[in-house]
C-alpha cells in the first residue's frame, strides 16, 4: 500500500514546496487538487508544457509519483457539459503525458447526496470520458461522493458503463458517514473496482460534519485500512484534508506528519 496527500491540504504552499514535504515526511506521492490560487491544473505553472519534463525528472529524481490529478469535471452538470468534457479531456491528455494513471471526475458534485442527479446523463457522459481514456492508457475514477457515496448506486453505474478504463475511488468518510455503510461491506461490494481510497475523519454535531485529525473523529479509518491491508490492496491511500474549503482546519505542518505517523503505526 502506498501513501500520499491531496494538495487540498496545502493550499497556500507552491509545487516545491509540497514536493519537499512529501520526500521529507516519507510520502510515496502527492493527489495533485489545485496548486496555490490555480485550482484547474493543467493550467499550473509545473504542468504547462514548457515545465513538463522538468516537473517529470524531478518527481523521478526525489522517488516521487502523482497518484492522481483530481478533476472538479462533475458529469451530471447539464448545464455546463461541453466545458466539462473539455476540462476532462485536459486532464486526461496531462494524465497520459505524466504518466498518471488516474483522473478523479464526480457524478455528484457536493459530499451530501443530491436528489436531482440524473443518473442516465451521468452514464452518457462517463461513457464518452471512458473511451477517451482508454485511448491514452489513463482510468477515470468516479468517487463515493454524495449520491454516489450509496455502494448500490456507484456499482450500477460502473456496471452499465462497463469500460476497463472506469475505476472507483473510495472515499471511506462519504460511504461511513452519509449511508452508514459498514466498511467491510463497502470493500466486499466495490473492492474489485477500487483503485485509490480517500482518507478522513469527522465527527458529526448538532447535523454538521465536522472534520478532524486522523483519529480524533469517529469514522472507522482503522478499521478501513486493516481491510484494506488484508485484502491485498496494493494502490494508494491519501489523505483529503480539505483546508482549502475550510480555512479554519489545522495546517498541514501538522497534518501531514499525524497522518503519515498513525497510517504508518496502522499497518505495522
Amino acid at each position: 500500500m502506498k501513501i500520499s496527500f491531496s494538495t487540498l491540504s496545502c493550499p497556500q504552499w507552491s509545487w516545491n514546496e509540497i514536493v519537499a514535504a512529501a520526500k521529507d515526511l516519507g510520502f510515496d506521492g502527492i493527489e495533485v487538487r489545485g496548486i496555490e490560487n490555480t485550482i484547474h491544473v493543467p493550467s499550473a505553472k509545473p504542468f504547462l508544457p514548457e515545465n513538463l519534463e522538468k516537473t517529470k525528472e524531478k518527481l523521478q529524481k526525489l522517488g516521487l509519483e502523482i497518484s492522481c490529478f483530481t478533476s472538479s469535471c462533475n458529469l451530471s452538470d447539464k448545464c455546463n457539459i461541453s466545458t466539462v468534457i473539455k476540462e476532462g479531456k485536459e486532464y486526461i491528455d496531462l494524465a497520459s503525458k505524466l504518466g498518471v494513471p488516474y483522473v478523479r471526475m464526480l457524478g455528484d458534485p457536493n459530499p451530501h447526496p443530491e436528489e436531482n442527479i440524473d443518473f442516465s446523463f451521468t452514464v452518457e457522459n462517463l461513457s464518452i470520458m471512458a473511451e477517451y481514456a482508454a485511448e491514452r492508457n489513463v482510468a477515470v475514477l468516479i468517487e463515493t461522493n454524495g449520491t454516489y457515496a450509496n455502494s448500490d448506486t456507484i456499482l450500477r453505474l460502473i456496471n452499465i458503463v462497463n469500460s476497463p478504463a472506469v475505476g472507483i475511488l473510495w472515499d471511506i468518510h462519504h460511504t461511513f458517514r452519509f449511508f452508514s455503510e459498514p466498511v467491510s461491506q463497502t470493500y466486499e461490494k466495490l473492492g474489485e473496482y477500487i483503485k485509490f481510497v480517500h482518507i478522513k475523519d469527522s465527527v458529526k454535531l448538532n447535523g454538521q460534519v465536522k472534520y478532524k485529525m486522523m483519529g480524533h473523529g469517529n469514522v472507522p479509518v482503522k478499521e478501513a485500512l486493516q481491510v484494506l491491508n488484508n485484502s491485498g490492496y496494493n494502490g494508494y491511500i491519501s489523505l483529503e484534508w480539505v483546508k482549502r474549503w475550510n480555512m479554519e482546519l489545522e495546517d498541514p505542518g501538522i497534518v501531514l506528519p499525524h497522518f503519515i505517523n498513525f497510517v504508518r503505526n496502522i499497518l505495522s
